[in-house]
């Protein structure tokens, strides 16, 4: 019996959910509809996942949010799921031949292969592709820069820092600057933080009053938000007593010194590797279709924040899950399927 393989790429928070669907209910629908096979593999950098909505709280304390409840690996939740059905694979995604249908998978810093001392890609064939490969950030605090320790050992240099620091200065008016100011504030409420915006306020991707509501919890707790300015550089300035204190070059032409500087802002697609035509101007995955999640080409979809329809966040990725099943397997033939219209909320 011929198989068909649906192939994930990413293993955050939109591959994870969507793997899980698909393996629950999407396949076993396909199967009973068509006289085939269906294997879902999934594509990780990395074999822990990282649960970095909670990192604000974890990097301002490890005792209320210890490193390891954040960090869970990949394989042990989906261990339940019949091999036949579904395949985890540990490496980078580094190109798609289009014509064939294939994705090169080289070995990163945590796949088996490593310990073998081989950078031979491994080839995998698709027949649905669903692009879920997230975005990232500058800073290891916000994303996984190849392996997990990586993040790891940042989160755990600034809750080492964050106890005798006096001053704190937070770049990045998202999600991520704004908890991250109001869990050290909570915490450490002697400590001097500064929030940089970079904007005219804070989350901008929400309504302005809940950037106002925001900001003005945050200074209730002392924290002090500066709008339209932006860190430009960084400099190093640790001492015994401060490791981690750096001066910073900001755009009005000043410079300041702080004993913890945190960037939270930069995020980028995860999507060098993918075909320039199935891009955006901004590295964004084309959705021809908003309504449906579908690429840029038959049988591509893409979910999450590396597509151009996504507003960015969680649950903006839940909300999408179940309407790309639908849209898959209305694509592949189960009969009385629709494509579900997806709606941003």
């Amino acid at each position: 019996m011929a198989v068909q393989s649906i192939v994930v790429i990413g293993a955050s928070y939109a591959g994870l959910a969507t793997a899980h669907y698909f393996l629950k209910h999407t396949i076993p629908n396909l199967e009973k509809a068509n006289d085939t096979k269906y294997k879902l593999t999934l594509i990780s950098a990395t074999t822990h996942f990282f649960h970095k909505v909670g990192a604000p709280r974890t990097l301002a304390s490890p005792d209320l949010l210890p490193v390891d409840k954040v960090f869970i690996p990949i394989e042990d939740g989906f261990k339940t799921y019949d091999p036949e059905h579904f395949e985890l694979v540990i490496g980078e995604a580094k190109s798609i031949d289009e014509s064939k249908k294939t994705i090169s998978v080289s070995p990163t810093y945590d796949s088996p292969d490593n310990n073998n001392n081989t950078n031979t890609p491994k080839i995998i064939p698709y027949s649905t592709l669903i692009l879920a490969t997230g975005a990232s950030s500058e800073s290891p605090l916000w994303s996984i820069p190849g392996s997990h320790e990586k993040t790891i050992a940042a989160l755990q240099a600034t809750q080492s820092a964050l106890p005798t620091a006096k001053t704190v200065l937070i770049a990045g008016g998202g999600a991520a600057g704004v908890e991250t100011a109001g869990e050290i504030a909570t915490l450490f409420p002697k400590i001097e933080t500064t929030l940089l915006s970079g904007n005219s306020r804070l989350l901008t991707r929400l309504r302005p009053a809940i950037g106002a509501a925001a900001e003005s919890q945050l200074s209730s707790k002392g924290v002090t938000t500066i709008h339209n300015l932006k860190a430009i550089s960084t400099t190093p300035k640790g001492t015994q007593e401060a490791p981690q204190r750096t001066e910073i070059r900001l755009s009005d032409g000043s410079t300041r010194i702080v004993d913890v500087y945190i960037l939270a802002t930069g995020i980028r697609p995860n999507t060098s590797f993918l075909p320039p035509s199935w891009l955006t101007q901004t590295n964004y995955v084309i959705t021809a279709d908003k309504l449906s999640l579908r690429g840029p080409v038959s049988n591509v979809y893409a979910i999450g924040d590396c597509a151009g329809y996504s507003l960015g966040g969680v649950l903006d990725i839940m909300d999408a899950v179940r309407p790309l099943a639908a849209t898959v397997a209305a694509d592949l033939g189960v009969p009385g399927a629709k494509a579900t219209v997806f709606k941003q909320t």
